[in-house]
């Protein structure tokens, strides 16, 4: 199924009625290499693609099928983008040799009590991490199942992880108040996603430690410390439907610069076509990644306290999710990894 003669790849989607889901098909429409496959959508099965997303009145009567396997195994490459807790049992009754990429937590973590104390549950094991700025292209090009980040990861682990790996930060003091669009929140009704609830005001929740994204940062960049890393997190709801800005900071090393600070940000992303380290004295902002598999950082020193301060913004959706899906998968075809992607926002 992968070889070179193939040019067109058929891609399905499990969860396609979801956010992520409507991203994913939005995404691979225009995708050179790519063409939209089975589109499952469980209890919308049925229901008009564009009937749930109104942007893809292009695909005119194409419908929603029900969630099967059997349908979701004809395609090249299955992303899942369904709720916590239920990729495991789909992705297991697919063949081995389909290219599979879950957009859910079921295969980030490593630890299965991390996995029994945030989500509760079996732990159905560790995939490769699906993070190319970090694990690296050799191992998710071999792999055929590929566990991709959460939104709040992304930004936060590319923002801190260079600044840990160099040794410019301490591991065991990590703080991070992040704030995410309704839309990292998923579909599902909830008076606490209401209009009337979210617009004109900021609220925090799972404060204290318990937000599931918690170990997932901690694996990454204790990973990338070499030693074990300790993250406060506090997450926190905005009045927009999509973006992620976080704001991350660590206990300064001895004798540390703003200047050593930058370096190590330049030096880790200056060959990657996602990640842009703003100019000095630009700070990152939602709007300018609407749309786009992008990351931008900025970071600072703050002399008084003797922390770093390092501002990351995300499109959740796109590199937070369906973006950075079709990157990984994009990698693991052989295709170029930037296919169908675009490292520019929406703007205004």
């Amino acid at each position: 199924m992968y070889n070179s003669e193939v040019t067109t790849y058929t891609a399905a989607i499990a969860g396609a009625s979801g956010y992520a889901g409507g991203e994913l098909i939005r995404l691979i429409s225009a995708h050179p290499s790519m063409r939209v496959g089975p589109l499952a959508a469980g209890s919308n099965a049925g229901a008009r693609v564009s009937d749930l997303h109104p942007q893809l009145a292009s695909l005119g009567d194409v419908r929603f099928i029900a969630t099967d396997a059997d349908s979701l195994a004809q395609s090249d490459v299955v992303f899942l983008a369904l709720p916590h807790g239920e990729s495991a049992a789909l992705a297991s009754a697919l063949p081995a040799s389909t290219l599979v990429v879950d957009l859910g937590a079921d295969h980030r973590l490593e630890s299965a009590q991390a996995w029994q104390r945030y989500y509760g549950g079996s732990h159905a094991g560790t995939w490769v991490y699906g993070l190319p700025e970090l694990t690296g292209r050799e191992a998710i090009a071999s792999a055929r199942r590929i566990a991709n980040p959460g939104c709040y990861p992304t930004g936060i682990i590319l923002g801190l992880a260079p600044l840990l790996a160099a040794g410019l930060v301490e591991p065991q003091d990590v703080v991070v108040v992040a704030a995410s669009g309704t839309t990292g929140a998923g579909r599902k009704a909830s008076d606490a996603l209401l209009a009337s609830t979210v617009m004109g005001q900021l609220s925090t929740y799972k404060v204290g430690g318990t937000h599931q994204h918690t170990p997932e940062i901690e694996q990454a960049l204790s990973q990338a410390a070499q030693e074990a890393v300790t993250v406060s997190f506090t997450p926190m709801l905005a009045p927009m439907p999509r973006g992620i800005l976080a704001t991350s900071t660590a206990r300064l090393s001895s004798g540390v610069t703003v200047e050593e600070l930058s370096a190590a940000l330049h030096s880790a992303y200056a060959h990657e076509p996602f990640v842009t380290v703003l100019p000095a004295g630009a700070w990152p902002q939602t709007g300018a990644t609407l749309g786009a598999n992008s990351v931008h950082l900025q970071v600072a020193a703050d002399v008084h306290s003797g922390r770093a301060i390092v501002v990351s913004a995300i499109d959740n959706l796109t590199k937070g999710a369906a973006g950075q899906a079709i990157q990984n998968a994009n990698i693991a075809l052989g295709l170029d990894e930037g296919l169908g992607l675009s490292s520019i926002g929406v703007a205004p």
